[in-house]
């Protein structure tokens, strides 16, 4: 068995599943060693708004998955999404002490990045540098030793909405668990579905889930966008359950067993039967009308995400096109109807640079799981968002030994 300290959990909160992943972190990369599922629900538009439901879920997935790993799970890295979040470009300029760039300096720079005026109801849960300047010399990712006197820092910052973030906390710490870091859904995403070519040429990144839809830019390596959409699959679901006078639950089960986005490739002949409210007898439609329902909110979707790009003034640098995933990208003809839409190349994208369970988790359904753990790895050492450990005694004696440093 892997010991504690190897293994790393990636909790995906969604609003139609909750995913727990588990990942062993060995010399050769992170293998899935574990993973669990449950249909969640307390969560609407990714948001928790049932606490006692969500814990529930989030208790299945985790048993289910410490089961397949055959460990204990006790901390986790944790998704976050919802209409709250709301990312946006920082600039930050400081005097390098001994002209020659150290630590100290690209924390300085950072800390005066994200000097930005922030409501009280709002908290930062991200700050990604995308490039350095040193003295009018751009595009330097790793200033560290470099000589200069001028230090600037570009940097993306994401802030959440105080009360969702807490909410989530609070229901993963209900079911014993600590919260390592709280990660934004479409940040972990990518790093499960990108590859570093895609994001250098520039790629956008859109993550359908039932209840959201979150969009990731990327321009020469860095990210440079993100938004957060509060459309998502579960809205194709109350299409055809309005349309075709249908329970949502079968609604769901038409969706994924006999969904088109796009009516041209459905034949004229083909038919599904449909069960109808209040126990009446199931009526036989053709599956060229639930294309015609199903097309016109995808097109609403991707029409909105298309307006999102062009607000960000990216994009023409998309190189590389657009990389869909999440479980509503499953739905045949999305990949067809979003080059249409967009002009652009268009992939579905599953999560890569793993070893393992790989043909468990090889669907767009497990990209965020996967990316939690992904991210989780490689940012094992500098968690910023500690849970329970840190109190405001030990934050403030953090600072001050910084500070004596910096000094003597």
């Amino acid at each position: 068995m892997a010991k504690k300290d190897e293994l790393v959990v990636g909790l995906d909160i969604g609003t139609t599943k909750i995913c727990a992943i588990v990942g062993e972190v060995t010399d050769n990369g992170i293998n899935i060693v574990g993973v669990g599922s449950s249909p969640s629900h307390g969560l609407r538009k990714g948001v928790v708004i049932n606490i006692e439901s969500t814990v529930e879920s989030i208790k299945k997935a985790i048993e289910e998955a410490e089961l397949t790993a055959g460990c204990e799970i006790s901390s986790i890295y944790c998704g976050i999404a919802g209409g709250h979040i709301k990312g946006f470009n920082s600039h930050g300029i400081v005097a390098v002490k001994d002209k020659e760039i150290k630590a100290a300096d690209i924390q300085r720079v950072i800390d005066a990045a994200k000097a930005v005026a922030i409501p009280l109801d709002r908290e930062v849960i991200h700050i990604i540098p995308q490039e350095y300047i040193i003295d009018d010399q751009d595009g330097i990712k790793e200033p560290l030793g470099m000589s200069g006197v001028r230090l600037e820092a570009k940097v993306h910052i994401v802030t959440a909405a105080v009360s969702s973030a807490q909410n989530i906390i609070k229901c993963a710490n209900r079911t014993g668990l600590n919260v390592v870091d709280i990660v934004l859904q479409q940040l972990a995403s990518s790093e499960a579905v990108l590859s570093e070519d895609e994001k250098e040429l520039g790629v956008a990144m859109v993550d359908i889930g039932g209840g959201t839809t979150d969009i990731a830019i990327f321009s020469e390596g860095s990210i440079v966008h993100t938004a957060v959409l509060s459309l998502g699959g579960n809205h194709l679901t109350n299409d055809i359950a309005v349309g075709l006078r249908t329970p949502t639950a079968e609604a769901e089960r038409i969706k994924c067993i006999s969904g088109c986005a796009l009516t041209s490739m459905v034949d004229k002949d083909e038919t599904i039967e449909v069960p109808t409210v209040g126990g009446r007898e199931p009526r036989i439609v053709t599956r060229k009308v639930l294309a015609e329902i199903l097309e016109p909110r995808v097109e609403e979707i991707f029409a909105l995400v298309q307006r999102e790009i062009i607000k960000s003034g990216y994009e023409e640098l998309l190189a590389s096109g657009i990389v869909i995933t999440g479980g509503s990208t499953l739905l045949e003809g999305i990949p067809e109807l979003a080059e249409y839409i967009f002009d652009l190349p268009v992939k579905r994208g599953l999560p890569q640079g793993i070893g393992g369970l790989t043909d468990v988790v090889n669907s767009p359904i497990y990209s965020t799981g996967v990316g939690l753990v992904l991210y989780g790895a490689k940012n094992q050492q500098s968690a910023l968002f500690k849970i329970r450990e840190e109190n405001i005694y030990s934050k403030v004696k953090t600072v001050m030994t910084n500070w004596m440093k910096e000094i003597f």
